[in-house]
């Protein structure tokens, strides 16, 4: 696991691709067919230190996570591993890599929006800890992340937010 590099940002994308694809099996072909992140977009994130990579013994990426500052909070935007690496553990080391960052930088919780029902979305999320965090205790930030992925109509699918302390 390491810091992204300019080099991984096509890597993340092609992992966002394939990941996507398990929606297709769900259902939820709108999601298999939003394209991912831009390499602009991917590369603020590695430029301000916020994206990090699990990688393959070549040093390819197989996995990556971003993470925004979201009023005093680590916000997870996007943690996502490859379908053909998945079920190993990376996603909880990424995870666990960011709450050390987290703590490190003074955040004061972790927070994430992901679909409530999808097995490998918040009830994975919640077998690492996290829990549902109530829409009276939202700040404002969070607030508009969830009205932004309501607008790029995420929203067609129950949503829930979860949040745990780094």
């Amino acid at each position: 696991m390491r810091k992204a590099k300019p080099e991984d940002l096509r890597g993340i994308r092609d992992i966002e691709v394939a990941a996507g694809e398990l929606f297709r099996g769900i259902g939820m072909d709108a999601i298999a067919d939003d394209p991912p992140p831009s390499e602009a977009e991917l590369m603020d994130y590695q430029r301000e230190g916020r994206a990090w990579v699990a990688t393959d013994p070549t040093d390819r990426p197989i996995a990556y996570i971003l993470v925004d500052a979201v009023e005093g909070w680590a916000h997870i935007e996007q943690v996502t591993v490859h379908p053909r690496h998945s079920r190993k553990g990376l996603g909880g080391a990424l995870l666990d890599h960011v709450a050390r960052w987290a703590r490190e930088m003074g955040f004061n919780a972790i927070t994430l929006t992901t679909f409530r029902d999808v097995p490998w979305n918040a009830p994975y999320y919640e077998r690492l800890g996290f829990r549902r965090h109530p829409e009276k205790e939202w700040s404002d930030g969070l607030r508009k992340i969830v009205q932004r992925e309501s607008r790029d109509g995420l929203d067609a699918w129950p949503r829930t937010v979860l949040v745990k302390e780094p």
